[in-house]
C-alpha cells in the first residue's frame, strides 16, 4: 500500500451514518486475500473513525483451524457486543501455538473485524458493511511472502490452499458494500447505501 494514503474521513462518516447491526454496534468487516493490505487499511480506517476497536481474526484462528474460528468469534465477540457489553476474546500466539492473552473490545459505535473470511456467510447477518480489498490472490501472496521472508514459505504454501478452498465455498467479494484498491488504499467501489448488493464486475482494480 502506498505511502500517499487517501483521506478516509468521508467513508468513515458514511459508516457512522449506517444503522447499528449488532446491538448498539456497527460491525464492519475488512476482508480480502492474505497480503492484500487489510490490516494496514483497517488501522487507518480505525483512526479516521476516532480510534475504533479492531478485532483481528488472526487472533482467533489457529494453525489447526485457520477458518474454524466462527464459534469463538460468536461466543467471545458477537454475543457480548450484541448485548451492548464489552467483548473479551483470546489471542492466539502463532509461535507458541496456544492462546496466551486476552483483548477487551468495547461496544463502540463502529467495531472493525479484520481478516481473511471476515465477510463470510456466518458473519454477514451481524455486519453493517463489508469492505473488500481489491488485490488478486497471486499478487497478495507475493506481497505477503516478501514481507514475511523465506522462513515462512512453507506456511504460505499451506495457507494458499486453505484460503482458496474457503473462498471457493464461501466467497465474500460478491457481497461487498465497498471495495478498496489493495495497492493505493483508494475506494474504488461504493454501494454503502445498499449494503450487500452484489457487485457486477469481477475485475481487479488497478491505478
Amino acid at each position: 500500500m502506498t505511502d500517499a494514503f487517501p483521506d478516509l474521513s468521508a467513508p468513515a462518516a458514511g459508516l457512522l451514518a449506517l444503522p447499528p447491526s449488532l446491538g448498539p454496534v456497527r460491525l464492519v468487516a475488512v476482508d480480502g486475500h492474505a497480503g492484500s493490505g487489510k490490516t494496514t487499511f483497517a488501522g487507518r480506517l480505525a483512526a479516521a473513525l476516532g480510534g475504533a476497536p479492531v478485532v483481528h481474526l488472526d487472533d482467533l484462528a489457529t494453525h489447526r483451524e485457520p477458518f474454524g474460528w466462527v464459534d469463538r468469534l460468536r461466543a467471545q465477540v458477537l454475543e457480548p457486543l450484541g448485548r451492548g457489553e464489552s467483548a473479551r476474546h483470546g489471542v492466539y500466539d502463532w509461535t507458541a501455538r496456544q492462546f496466551d492473552d486476552v483483548v477487551t473490545v468495547p461496544p463502540a459505535p463502529v467495531v472493525l473485524l479484520e481478516g481473511v473470511g471476515a465477510g463470510r456467510r456466518a458473519v454477514r447477518p451481524a455486519l453493517a458493511a463489508l469492505l473488500w480489498m481489491e488485490l488478486d490472490a497471486a499478487a497478495a501472496r507475493a506481497r505477503g511472502e516478501l514481507r514475511d521472508g523465506p522462513e515462512l514459505a512453507e506456511f504460505w504454501a499451506g495457507w494458499a490452499v486453505a484460503e482458496r478452498a474457503h473462498f471457493a465455498a464461501d466467497p465474500s467479494r460478491p457481497f461487498a458494500s465497498l471495495r478498496v484498491d489493495g495497492i493505493t488504499g483508494r475506494i474504488v467501489g461504493d454501494t454503502l447505501s445498499e449494503p450487500f448488493e452484489p457487485l457486477l464486475t469481477c475485475d481487479v482494480a488497478r491505478i
